[in-house]
């Protein structure tokens, strides 16, 4: 039976293998839960941010970003 570092390790190298190493690092990615808290960070922006602020906020043409 493997140990968990044992498949961790195996694991890596499939998908290092299988994708290359940045799909292997795009892949992966997808699993990180990030750090924070979202909504107690979405209730400070909220709770300082009027209704006529949104309203006017979202009439106005998005930006494109270059690229």
């Amino acid at each position: 039976m493997l140990t968990l570092e044992q498949i961790r390790r195996q694991g890596l190298q499939a998908l290092r293998e299988r994708l290359g190493s940045a799909g292997m690092i795009r892949f992966l990615a997808q699993f990180d839960n990030g750090g924070g808290d979202y909504a107690k960070d979405r209730h400070e922006w909220v709770d300082r941010t009027s209704l006529a602020e949104i309203r006017e906020s979202s009439r106005r043409p998005k930006r494109r970003k270059k690229t």
